[in-house]
């Protein structure tokens, strides 16, 4: 009986390479509770959670928000830069 060897690493690295993140950036333009509405609409955020994400943003300058694949990442991209967000898939 042949058993068939599996790489851990490799496939570890393969799944992870297909999940991207939706990352926010800090700007001097929107308003706290702008980019935390913005978050619950558009990302589907509990309210802790878009506020935690929003500090994040302020005090770091970016926060990943979301991850998934990048068909569903870049709708939700495209509903924040509309919103006047900068953010980008990475």
């Amino acid at each position: 009986m042949t058993k068939e060897k599996v790489d851990p690493v490799n496939e570890e690295a393969t799944s992870l390479s297909e999940t991207k993140e939706l990352v926010l950036y800090n700007d001097d333009f929107n308003t706290f509770e702008f980019v935390i509405q913005s978050l619950i609409e558009v990302c589907h955020h509990q309210p802790e959670q878009a506020e935690q994400c929003t500090l994040i943003v302020h005090y770091k300058g970016k926060c990943a928000v979301k991850s998934g694949d990048f068909d569903q990442l870049d709708t939700l991209k495209q509903q924040l830069t509309d919103r006047g967000l900068t953010a980008t898939i990475e």
